[in-house]
């Protein structure tokens, strides 16, 4: 069975005076269009031939020894799934009074490198990698004087880390990738994508290094990844580096996503590598050199939907390692699933339509969602030029490089998020893991679980027992008139009564901070939104203690906007780090009210307008 993949499908038309309402309705194959809704109608079918393949040759074998030390020493571990639970026995009995290990009692495993095909080459050369799922590779950033600035106790927490491990000297050297961590067999994946919606071949990890699985007490699997630890096979043309500019941001976001209760990879440290990186950030020809960093991403997995797709675009006998790649991922990732047929593509479709809803409802826009960025565990993954709305714009995204066409702006996020899904279920197709009807089927509860999930959350921000489609428009529709702060306009909400006797020229005082330099006109319709929100909350019979506990455990006080981002960069470029560990304290605790640290709920200050802080580039 072959599968044509459409390299590019015209999505949207997103126009300047539209005011898209975040796409309230359900993304089926049959859905209306309307000029309200970005719309895009997937549906997979078996026609057509698909054309990807690469013009290099199979490059020849040849090993570094450095590499192969490490792969000796893989099979000299005795890490099975049958002996884990004997290893986690014995590291009891290494561990510390406070029950936590040491970097070198860290119970590995390499499920990943043991179980898939591999790179019969071990190096970092750039070059189309056959074959396989990865190909082992040693970090190899240059490093002088590296520094551990900011670190996670609670993902620590996760891997039985004693936090006190932090303290090391030789943390830093371990971390920046300068020395062998104890146990690691590093790897860097291999797979491709779909980058603004046009096939890209191969793409694979270019800058970031798997060291390998760390099993918990709790019999959980993470990943441990050195992201800007040096060149590897997929590094193409770039040095495989990253600056400390776009590594804060990766690191701050991690968090503060977890924190919100969004799922998300984590992030375990940031270090400095003392050394100096070349980038042009806007791509205008404009070089400058800036500090590099190392941040350490900890994820269940880093399986994305590209890599699948890389295998299947090749097809012939790499159409099984599909198979067993999605063998892999259920036997670890998705072990109480038995059908794989359609169970499997459903769950995936399911958890990343939750994702989106989720965005969606914090106002977080993530401005590169090529299939390459698509965990398959449902995961935000890959912070680049992420933002979150400050006005409330549906058109917004962060990424310079998205502006022509805004494919991936703030109401566009739900659309793409099926594209993707339709890539994804057309490989499976491609490799007979799937049908037509279960392909779209998988489709059509990703339209089902948004809207769901979307409905419910927009409720829950409300304080509203059901939705109320019509209220919800309304608002949208006013917030994107008069540009108001999305995040502060729903912390402001929670203070209005349910009191339908309160004055017309008084119901809009508790909005006052958020409703900035509105005429007359624009009094009058938010005024008339105001009476029909208090008259469903009077039907719904919640006292106002009771719904404004309940909303401000929804709707943060506190989201990490771009501008906040960047007051911590510049401190942290002058070798000032303390901005950097203050906003991440204040991120872990983004629904509290948290005294004192007002400020960091402000509006952007002008400043913040410019390139560089609102819009970024994907360059790091």
């Amino acid at each position: 069975m072959r599968f044509h993949f459409s390299p590019k499908t015209p999505l949207f038309s997103l126009s300047s005076s539209s005011i898209t309402s975040l796409c309230l309705r359900p993304f089926l194959p049959s859905a209306t269009k309307s000029p309200f809704y970005p719309s895009l109608a997937c549906h997979v079918s078996t026609g057509g031939n698909l054309r990807m393949d690469s013009t290099s040759p199979d490059p020849s074998s040849s090993s570094s020894v450095s590499v192969d030390s490490v792969a000796d020493g893989l099979k000299n571990q005795s890490l099975r799934e049958h002996d884990i639970s004997n290893n986690n026995n014995m590291n009891n009995e290494n561990k510390k009074n406070n029950g936590k290990l040491s970097l070198e009692d860290l119970n590995w495993d390499h499920s990943f490198v043991r179980e898939l095909p591999g790179d019969p080459i071990s190096d970092s050369i750039p070059r189309q990698v056959f074959h396989a799922c990865y190909t082992k590779v040693l970090p190899s950033a240059e490093v002088e004087n590296p520094k551990l600035v900011a670190w996670s106790d609670s993902v620590a927490d996760l891997l039985d880390l004693d936090p006190k491990e932090f303290e090391r000297p030789d943390f830093p050297l371990k971390f920046s990738g300068a020395s062998p961590l104890a146990g690691a067999v590093p790897y860097a994946q291999c797979y491709g994508g779909h980058q603004f919606g046009t096939w890209a071949g191969q793409l694979g990890d270019g800058r970031a290094i798997t060291l390998g699985e760390i099993m918990n007490s709790k019999l959980e699997r993470w990943e441990l990844q050195l992201k800007g630890a040096g060149k590897t096979p997929y590094s193409r043309f770039a040095d495989g580096l990253a600056v400390l500019r776009s590594s804060i941001r990766e690191y701050l976001c991690s968090e503060a996503m977890h924190f919100l209760g969004i799922p998300t990879t984590r992030a375990l440290c940031l270090v400095t590598t003392g050394k100096f990186v070349t980038r042009d950030m806007f791509y205008d020809g404009n070089p400058k050199d800036e500090p590099g960093a190392v941040v350490c991403r900890v994820s269940q997995s880093f399986l994305r939907f590209g890599s699948f797709q890389i295998h299947a675009s090749r097809g012939g006998e790499d159409l099984g390692i599909v198979r067993s790649l999605a063998d892999y991922a259920i036997r670890h990732h998705f072990p109480h699933i038995e059908n794989m047929s359609k169970t499997w593509t459903v769950e995936i479709a399911e958890r990343t339509a939750s994702l989106v809803a989720r965005w969606q409802g914090v106002g977080f826009t993530h401005g590169v969602l090529n299939t390459d960025n698509m965990s398959i565990l449902g995961l935000t993954i890959d912070y680049g030029p992420f933002g979150f709305l400050d006005a409330f714009d549906p058109s917004y995204t962060p990424n310079v490089t998205d502006l022509p066409g805004r494919r991936y702006c703030f109401a566009n996020q739900p659309d793409i998020g099926l594209w993707n899904i339709a890539q994804f279920a057309s490989t499976l197709m491609t490799a007979n893991l799937i049908s037509d009807q279960e392909a779209n089927y998988a489709m059509e509860r990703y339209g089902a679980k948004f809207m769901d999930d979307y409905q419910a959350i927009l409720s829950q921000k409300l304080g509203l027992q059901k939705y109320n489609k019509q209220l919800v428009n309304k608002l949208l529709s006013n917030l994107a008139v008069d540009k108001v702060d999305y995040t502060n306009f729903f912390r402001a909400l929670s203070n209005i009564k349910a009191d339908p006797s309160v004055p017309g020229d008084e119901l809009l005082v508790p909005l006052k901070a958020v409703l900035l330099d509105i005429g007359k006109e624009r009094k009058e319709a938010w005024t008339s939104w105001v009476q029909s929100y208090i008259q469903e909350l009077v039907a719904s019979g919640i006292s106002d203690e009771e719904r404004k506990a309940s909303m401000n455990s929804v709707n943060p006080k506190y989201v990490l906007r771009n501008y906040l981002c960047q007051s911590a960069i510049d401190a942290a470029e002058m070798g000032d780090f303390e901005e950097v560990r203050r906003l991440l304290k204040v991120m872990e605790r983004p629904y509290d009210e948290q005294p004192r640290m007002e400020k960091y709920a402000r509006l952007p200050p002008a400043w913040a307008y410019r390139p560089g802080v609102c819009m970024l580039s994907c360059s790091s």
